[in-house]
C-alpha cells in the first residue's frame, strides 16, 4: 500500500511542482475564460491527429514500475475500501491535471462539445432521461460534481468504523470510473500537446496506465467504453489481462455515449 500512495503522491506532487497555473485549494470548474470562436472542419477518424501515439511521448511517464503489481488487492486490505480510495486518488489526480488546463485550453469557446477519438461525442442525460449536449467543461463538471458527492457521501463511502459499504457500491465505482475515463479521453484527444508544453504528458500516461490497470483488474470499465483510445491502450499493452479481483457482481454494459447529471444519490445517473 505504501508503494502506491508514493506513486500517487509523486504524481500529485509534481503535476503541481510543474505548473503555475494549479494552486492549493482551487477549484477547477469556476467561470471560464472566453476565447475567440473558430470554425473547424471536423476530420474523419483516419485524419485525426493523434500525437499521443508517437514513441517519443507513449513511452513517456513519471516513474517506471510495474503498475500491475500495485493496483491489485494488498493482503489483508477489504476489497470495497481499497476499490474505493484507490478511486478517490484517481478522483485527485485527474481533478488536479485537469485543472491545468481549464484556465486557458478548455473552455465552453474552445470546447463547445465533450470529444473523443474517432469522432465521438459524450452527451449528458438528465434525470428525467433527456439527452442533451453540452460543452466539454459543462460535463466535466457534471461528472465530477457527481462524483464528488459520492465520496463525501457517508452510506456510499463510510469512514467510521463498523459502517458497510452498500449494495450498490460497484455499480457507483463503474459509473465513476466511466467518467473519468470520458475525462482522460478528451484529455488525450483535444489536450495533449497542450500538456506536453507544460512537460505533463508524463503525468498523463502514468495516471492512465495506473487507472486502466485498476479498471482491468477490477472488471470496472466496457471495452465498449475504451474502445475510442484502443490504439493507445495497445501501444502501453495496457490491455494484457483479465480481471482477477471483481466482485461477483454483473458488470453494468450500458455503453452509451451519454451520462446523467445527478448531484443527488438516489438517482444515479445512467449511460
Amino acid at each position: 500500500m505504501g508503494i502506491v500512495l508514493s506513486f500517487c503522491n509523486m504524481v500529485t506532487f509534481d503535476i503541481l511542482r510543474m505548473s503555475s497555473t494549479v494552486t492549493a485549494g482551487t477549484t477547477w470548474w469556476r467561470p471560464f475564460r472566453r476565447t475567440s470562436k473558430k470554425d473547424k472542419k471536423t476530420p474523419s477518424p483516419s485524419e485525426e491527429p493523434r500525437p499521443y501515439l508517437h514513441p517519443e511521448y507513449s513511452k513517456a511517464k513519471v516513474i517506471d514500475l510495474d503498475i500491475r503489481e500495485i493496483v491489485r488487492l494488498p493482503t489483508g486490505f477489504e476489497h470495497d475500501e481499497w476499490v474505493g480510495s484507490t478511486t478517490l486518488s484517481f478522483f485527485n489526480n485527474i481533478n488536479l491535471l485537469y485543472g491545468v488546463l481549464v484556465h486557458d485550453y478548455c473552455n465552453n469557446e474552445s470546447c463547445p462539445v465533450m470529444s473523443a477519438p474517432n469522432n465521438v461525442q459524450y452527451n449528458w442525460q438528465d434525470e428525467r432521461g433527456k439527452k442533451a449536449k453540452c460543452t466539454a467543461p459543462q460535463y466535466i463538471e457534471y461528472a465530477m460534481t457527481y462524483s464528488e458527492r459520492q465520496f463525501k457521501d457517508e452510506t456510499v463511502f463510510p469512514t467510521k468504523y463498523g459502517q458497510i459499504f452498500p449494495s450498490d457500491f460497484r455499480s457507483i465505482i463503474q459509473r465513476i470510473n466511466r467518467y473519468f475515463f470520458h475525462l482522460l479521453a478528451h484529455i488525450y484527444h483535444s489536450h495533449f500537446l497542450h500538456l506536453t508544453e507544460h512537460d505533463l504528458h508524463r503525468h498523463l500516461n502514468s495516471i492512465f496506465c495506473h487507472f486502466m490497470h485498476f479498471s482491468v483488474e477490477f472488471d470496472l470499465i466496457d471495452t465498449k467504453d475504451t474502445a475510442v483510445l484502443e490504439d493507445l491502450i495497445e501501444i502501453m499493452q495496457l490491455n494484457c489481462q483479465e480481471g482477477s479481483a471483481a466482485s461477483g457482481a454483473a458488470t453494468d454494459t450500458d455503453s452509451s455515449i451519454s451520462g446523467a447529471v445527478d448531484p443527488k444519490r438516489g438517482s444515479s445517473p445512467e449511460q
